[in-house]
């Protein structure tokens, strides 16, 4: 599906906010940095790309080159209309049940040892201001999953509960002319002043790591009026038929830890058939998912010595959810009440 469809702007819902079309598999704009060719390329194309077994169709760069083709904005992207940003519901994954925190000191909860570890009060209280200074991110609903996979695999968020915010922004922000080239750091900061100077409450961004190609928004936190909030994944997401027939499986596959099997076994810890037959389960879940999904998926879902059979296979099969059945999502979330920001 062209990104341009997938980006239509939907009716305004009860809610208040317009929904954008949700589609994982949305082709790519890219703009070659050496030639100017503007091309579409869908997720498989991307792929190859990136393994350097395609070339611009302009000029022969590949992505081994400076100035190779990059993913660049759809400029039939509705988010680039000023007066639409703020009547568009955006979305953000959090580990934090009260995102944006309310806590104004961020050092509030340092323990005595760990401000000795950071160097003293002096060097705890600059840390503290760089932290008030970031901007916020917000962004589609596709790069809010994106950014919950990438955290997960990347930042030891195995275990931890995500949540799924809705975000209102307040009707009349100050919205920065055009967009600008993802701002974030090496670690995903962005300073809030640099990005939205005075009389501006929200930047658009080009996203490079989370729906590559979306528009997200750096913003302050005055500049969102409410979000609603969801745990997920969401019992209404996950395929309750699944979750029994496999939590049945995994609990008669023996959990007894033998020898690894298969090339390089000397650098594999021993694992048990559960685990065996639950990795295989997390990655044919996996291969019904865009290929860029595809990974981050199995390290998210992926079945360690110990997990619980029944509970990993409703996580699991949640996840999916989240990822082929937004709409369950968007349901629950039209449930849960607005919290004021």
């Amino acid at each position: 599906m062209p990104r341009s469809l997938a980006r239509s702007a939907g009716p305004l819902p009860e809610n208040g906010a317009m929904e954008r079309l949700i589609d994982f598999s949305c082709e790519r704009h890219m703009l070659c940095g050496g030639c100017g060719h503007r091309f579409v390329v869908d997720l498989e194309w991307v792929d190859r790309w990136e393994q350097g077994r395609e070339e611009c169709p302009g000029c022969g760069l590949t992505c081994e080159h400076e100035d190779a083709p990059l993913v660049t904005v759809d400029p039939d992207d509705p988010a680039l209309d000023d007066t639409l940003v703020a009547q568009f519901a955006w979305y953000h994954t959090s580990t934090q049940p009260d995102w944006p925190t309310t806590e104004s000191n961020p050092a509030a909860g340092l323990t005595p040892v760990t401000r000795r570890m950071m160097g003293g009060d002096e060097r705890v209280a600059a840390w503290a201001a760089r932290q008030r200074a970031k901007a916020l991110h917000v962004g589609t609903y596709e790069a809010a999953v994106h950014n919950m996979l990438r955290r997960i695999c990347d930042q030891a968020d195995h275990c931890s509960q995500f949540y799924m915010y809705r975000v209102h922004l307040k009707p009349f922000v100050g919205v920065r002319d055009g967009w600008l080239i993802d701002p974030s750091n090496f670690v995903g900061d962005v300073d809030h002043e640099e990005v939205c100077p005075p009389g501006v409450d929200v930047a658009r961004y080009l996203n490079y790591h989370e729906d590559p190609g979306g528009l997200s928004l750096a913003l302050g936190r005055e500049a969102i009026a409410s979000v609603q909030r969801v745990a997920i994944p969401i019992p209404d997401a996950w395929d309750d038929d699944w979750v029994r027939e496999v939590g049945a499986a995994l609990e008669s596959a023996s959990d007894v830890l033998g020898p690894a099997t298969g090339r390089l076994t000397r650098f594999r810890p021993p694992s048990s058939q559960r685990t065996a037959l639950g990795r295989d389960l997390g990655r044919a879940l996996a291969g019904k998912l865009p290929i860029n999904l595809k990974d981050g998926f199995v390290s998210a879902a992926r079945f360690d010595e110990g997990s619980d059979p029944e509970q990993w296979a409703r996580r699991a099969s949640g996840m999916l959810g989240l990822i082929e059945n937004p709409g369950t999502v968007l349901a629950a979330l039209d449930e849960a009440g607005h919290r004021e920001v």
